[in-house]
């Protein structure tokens, strides 16, 4: 296998598909504002998006969540260029969103979509780039695989065929972001740390631009999530989305294993975790190697255990050793290097005190 170390090249990237991340947090905490006869009325719509995964999980989901303990659900955005329920080709996206209603806290960690890992279930296709396991065995081989590389539980998943980040903005009248860097792209230019109000297009081409970055698209990942952050300060605008004409038109690019009922226990018992200000945000911090021909992310043992802790923590489970499948980077000494991350938080070892 033909592995080094080298410099990520610049190339054209589709920007992170993450409405979905937003049509979920706003379906909990719009919840008190408009109670269950208005999730009741739109019931039959959103219905249409279940689809079960078929991938086994570590832990009866709904128990968990009836029982109003910590839940994760694995997010991906798959990009077909095509309206309508596809659902194929690569993720451009993959997060893992844990909700604690105990502590009143959400986070949100970001899975780099290049990833080097071993996929269960493709062992004679070698090492491949995480966002390969959604394409080679759909949402199925995307959960076992987030399972394993991390060993944490994912209870549910969701998935949105095509970017709606523009839509979903515009309806809510705009966001304001603070840039975190000062660049031009798509006809814009951003100013960093002056705050600007963006409609969809614009917020867009802010989460979008990846080439001018320095950081890459570790810098891109931390703009489309201070975005996302945006749409949820906007308490009042997000519970507006609740509406069915506009559920609608988003479920017919929304997939998921999580039911009408799984949707009204979270609005119900988890609000007060996914309002803007409790929500901490982090991702894998990896550096570039050529495996196999192509750049692939590899981060260290201790940045994935750093990881395994951060969100085994957020859901109130025991310490234990992060995954073995994916490949990792080791210094000179065959310690593992990278161990601190460059993510937006971090945390401790987690809580000793209760497993799954």
């Amino acid at each position: 296998m033909d592995m080094k170390r080298r410099q990520r090249p610049h190339k054209k990237r589709h920007p992170i598909r993450n409405i979905i991340i937003v049509l979920i947090l706003a379906l909990v905490a719009g919840g008190s504002a408009y109670g269950m006869n208005k999730y009741q009325s739109i019931k039959n719509t959103v219905k249409t998006t279940y689809k079960a995964s078929g991938a086994t999980k570590l832990r009866n989901a709904s128990a968990v969540l009836q029982a109003k303990k910590p839940v994760s659900i694995l997010l991906l955005g798959t990009d077909t260029g095509a309206l309508g329920r596809n659902f194929k080709g690569r993720t451009d996206s993959m997060m893992v969103v844990t909700i604690n209603p105990k502590t009143n806290k959400t986070t949100i960690t970001s899975i780099p979509r290049d990833t080097a890992v071993n996929v269960p279930g493709f062992a004679d296709y070698g090492v491949a780039k995480i966002n390969a396991a959604y394409a080679w065995g759909q949402s199925k081989t995307a959960i076992t695989t987030v399972q394993k590389m991390l060993n944490i539980p994912i209870d549910f998943y969701a998935i949105i065929n095509m970017g709606g980040m523009e839509k979903i903005i515009d309806e809510v009248g705009g966001v304001t972001v603070k840039p975190t860097l000062s660049f031009s792209y798509g006809g814009y230019t951003f100013k960093k740390g002056v705050k600007t109000h963006m409609n969809g297009k614009k917020a867009l081409a802010y989460s979008r631009m990846r080439d001018d970055d320095p950081k890459g698209d570790y810098g891109r990942q931390t703009r489309q999530r201070k975005v996302i952050m945006a749409l949820l300060n906007k308490s009042g605008s997000v519970s507006s989305l609740l509406n069915e004409e506009f559920i609608s038109s988003l479920t017919k690019q929304t997939q998921t294993d999580l039911t009408f009922d799984d949707l009204t226990a979270l609005a119900t018992n988890y609000r007060k975790a996914t309002q803007a200000k409790n929500i901490k945000t982090t991702h894998i911090q990896g550096s570039s190697e050529t495996i196999n021909n192509q750049s692939m992310e590899v981060a260290s043992k201790s940045e994935l255990q750093r990881v395994t802790n951060y969100i085994r923590k957020a859901l109130g489970l025991s310490h234990a050793t992060t995954g073995t499948i994916a490949q990792m980077d080791t210094d000179s000494n065959g310690t593992t290097s990278n161990s601190g991350s460059t993510g937006d938080s971090n945390t401790n070892n987690g809580d000793p005190n209760s497993g799954y």
